[in-house]
């Protein structure tokens, strides 16, 4: 057990008996990154997110992208702690954050919608 993060945006997967499909696309994965996952909970209760941030996505505008990214590169991703959480791994993401932040900002240029989730 233990806290899953994935970033993606959905596209077009065709139809199926008439339905249109959309697959979603992952962009970044991660294992055990507690604060991010505390920024990522700050922003959707900020949106009005109640209860546990458990399995909800979180829409990220090209704001959000780019604040995260200054965040990141300040190195002040809040200290978040929670059961099956692990330790800061801020140190070993660092590179990986900043390269998703590249890519989720170049889907949103191309009109995509960049979502956030995890689960624990």
């Amino acid at each position: 057990m233990g806290l899953d993060q994935v970033a993606y945006f959905k596209e077009n997967g065709g139809e199926i008996d008439g339905e249109p499909q959309e697959v979603q696309v992952d962009i970044a994965t991660w294992r055990k990154h507690p604060n991010l996952q505390g920024y990522m909970e700050a922003l959707w209760r900020k949106r009005g997110g109640k209860g546990e941030f458990n399995c909800a996505p979180v829409e990220l505008s090209w704001q959000d992208v780019h604040d995260l990214a200054s965040t990141i590169i300040e190195g002040k991703l809040p200290e978040t702690t929670g059961c099956f959480y692990g330790g800061n791994a801020d140190k070993h993401y660092r590179l990986q954050d900043l390269e998703f932040c590249v890519k989720a900002l170049g889907y949103i240029n191309e009109g995509n919608k960049v979502y956030y989730s995890s689960w624990w």
